[in-house]
C-alpha cells in the first residue's frame, strides 16, 4: 500500500474533484505506479481531515476516469493512464502477425458475396420509413414481429413489444444491464465473463460481483450466498458456449441457477449470441424463467461480421425500461440493417449461414486437436475459441508477450477475470480470425512454446 498522500493545503472546492485531480497527477507522473493499492477511504479521510464521503467520491471519480479499480475485499488499485482502453485483442493487425486474439467467425468469399447480394436487395427494396424516419415506432414494428417469430422457433417465448433491435450484442448488453441494475447496485457474473462487462459496470457506477464457478459454469450455492446479502439485483450469464471456457452449461445447472434467481428475485441477463449455431444446446434461461430473463440473440458471430445486429427481448416487467435505456443510448438500430436482417431471417439465410459456421468451427477444432495434441483443451466443438490453461511455468502475461514476439497474438486470460475465484493462468485462442493455414502455423508456434521452458527472446537488432 502506498505511503504517498495528497496535500490537503492545496485542495479547492469541490474538494472531492480537487482530491481526484491530485491522485490523477500522481498516477500520470509515476508517483503512484500501476498496481499500487490506495489507502482505505476512512484512513485517508482521517489523515486529510476530510469526510469519508468526500474521499469516496474522489475514488469514484478516479474509477470513472479508468485510473483505478476497486476490488471487493482487497481495496482500490492503480490501473494507470489509458488503462480503460486496453482490450484482450490487438487494436490493429500488422501484416506479419497471425492474430488469434480477436473473436471472429470463419469467413470466406461467400460471406462477402452474401452481403453484397443483401445490399443489392436493399437498394431495390429500401422502404421510405427506413430511410427517412427518425421515429423508431415507424420503422421497427415489422422487425419486432419477425424477431418474435425467430425467437419462438428457438424455443424462446417472446412478445414483439418486448423486443429491442440493437446494433449488435454490446449495445444489447449495455441496455439490459442499465435496465435491471440501478446506479450504485450490484450485478453478479461468473469469475470468467465477458471482457466488456467489467468496464461497463465501472462506467455505470455498478458493483460487479465475480461468482465462483467450475467447468459447468456458475455455482448456484455461491450465487445464493452473495444474493442473500442483498447486494446484487441481477445475474449475467453466458450458458451457450460463448463464455470464456467455451463450454455448454448443462440443463440441470441452468435450472438450479434459475431457482436461486427466483428465490432472491434477481433479473437474469442471458447472452446467447451463438444460439442456433449450437445444435445440442440446452433450453435457454429465457425458456426456463421467461418472467425475469432478458435474452440477447446476436447475429454477428453466426452470419458475417458486417451484420452488426442483435435482438434483446425483455419480459413485461422490464420491457419499458429496456425501451427507454436503448432509446437514450442508441435511439434505434440502423433501420436499413434491420431491413436486411429481417430479409435474411425470413429467407432462411441466417439459418444457412449459422449451419455453415457450425461446420466450419468443427473443422477448425479438428485442426487444433491435430496441431496441439496433448495440449488441446476441452471446449465445445462449435465454440469460436479455445480456452487453453497454461503449465505452471508460464504466466499468461509472459506467454502472450512472448507469443507476440514470435508473431502470434493471443488474448491473456486476465481480461476475462472478474474475480480471483478463478485464478489459473490461461490464454484464449480464436479459431476463426484467420485462414486455416495461418491458424495451423499459429497453433504450431503455441504448441512449441508449451513444450519449451520460458525464456525471454533476445533482441535481434
Amino acid at each position: 500500500m502506498t505511503n504517498w498522500i495528497p496535500d490537503p493545503s492545496t485542495l479547492s472546492r469541490p474538494a472531492y474533484l480537487s482530491l481526484a485531480e491530485q491522485f490523477a497527477r500522481a498516477i500520470e507522473g509515476g508517483t503512484l505506479p500501476v498496481g499500487t493499492r490506495l489507502m482505505p477511504h476512512r484512513r485517508l479521510a482521517d489523515l486529510l481531515g476530510l469526510s469519508v464521503q468526500t474521499v469516496s467520491r474522489a475514488y469514484d471519480e478516479l474509477i470513472r476516469r479508468g485510473l483505478i479499480a476497486g476490488e471487493v475485499g482487497r481495496g482500490s488499485f492503480v490501473l494507470g493512464p489509458g488503462a480503460e482502453a486496453r482490450q484482450p485483442y490487438l487494436p490493429e493487425r500488422s501484416g506479419k502477425t497471425i492474430d488469434l486474439s480477436i473473436l471472429k467467425p470463419v469467413v470466406e468469399s461467400m460471406h462477402l458475396e452474401r452481403l453484397r447480394e443483401g445490399f443489392a436487395w436493399l437498394a431495390d427494396n429500401l422502404a421510405a420509413p427506413s430511410a427517412l424516419s427518425f421515429r423508431p415506432n415507424m420503422v421497427m414494428p415489422h422487425h419486432r414481429a419477425v424477431a418474435a417469430d425467430w425467437l419462438a422457433r428457438q424455443g424462446i417465448p417472446a412478445e414483439p413489444q418486448g423486443i429491442a433491435l440493437t446494433n449488435g450484442a454490446t449495445p444489447a448488453i449495455t441496455a439490459a444491464v442499465m435496465s435491471v441494475v440501478p446506479p450504485g447496485a450490484g450485478i453478479a457474473a461468473e469469475a470468467l465473463t465477458h471482457h466488456t462487462l467489467m468496464p461497463l459496470c465501472t462506467y455505470l457506477g455498478l458493483h460487479l460481483e465475480g461468482i465462483a464457478m467450475d467447468d459447468d459454469g456458475m455455482l448456484p450455492a455461491a450465487l445464493h450466498e452473495v444474493a442473500r446479502k442483498g447486494a446484487i439485483r441481477a445475474v449475467y450469464l453466458q450458458p451457450n458456449v460463448i463464455n470464456p471456457l467455451g463450454r455448454l452449461m448443462p440443463a440441470d445447472r441452468r435450472g438450479e441457477l434459475v431457482e436461486v434467481a427466483r428465490r432472491h428475485d434477481l433479473a437474469i441477463v442471458e447472452n446467447d449470441i451463438l444460439n442456433v449455431m449450437i445444435p445440442d444446446r440446452a433450453p435457454t434461461l429465457a425458456a426456463l424463467a421467461p418472467e425475469r430473463t432478458l435474452h440477447i440473440c446476436g447475429f454477428t458471430k453466426i452470419t458475417v461480421p458486417g451484420m452488426r445486429m442483435a435482438y434483446l427481448h425483455a419480459p413485461p416487467r422490464h420491457a419499458t425500461a429496456v425501451a427507454n435505456r436503448h432509446l437514450v443510448a442508441n435511439w434505434m438500430a440502423t433501420p436499413a440493417m434491420a431491413d436486411l436482417l429481417s430479409h435474411w431471417v425470413q429467407g432462411g439465410i441466417v439459418s444457412d449461414l449459422a449451419a455453415w459456421q457450425a461446420r466450419a468451427m468443427a473443422e477448425r477444432h479438428s485442426l487444433a486437436a491435430e496441431v496441439l495434441g496433448r495440449f488441446m483443451p476441452s471446449c465445445h466443438g462449435n465454440s469460436l475459441h479455445l480456452w487453453l490453461p497454461l503449465p505452471e511455468v508460464w504466466s499468461e502475461e509472459t506467454f502472450a508477450s512472448q507469443a507476440r514476439m514470435r508473431g502470434v497474438a493471443v488474448a491473456a486470460g486476465n481480461a476475462f477475470r472478474s474475480s480471483e475465484r478463478w485464478r489459473s493462468d490461461a490464454i484464449r485462442i480464436s479459431l476463426g480470425s484467420t485462414r486455416a493455414d495461418e491458424l495451423r502455423s499459429g497453433l504450431s508456434t503455441i504448441a512449441a512454446m508449451l513444450s519449451d521452458i520460458p525464456e525471454v527472446l533476445l533482441p535481434t537488432i
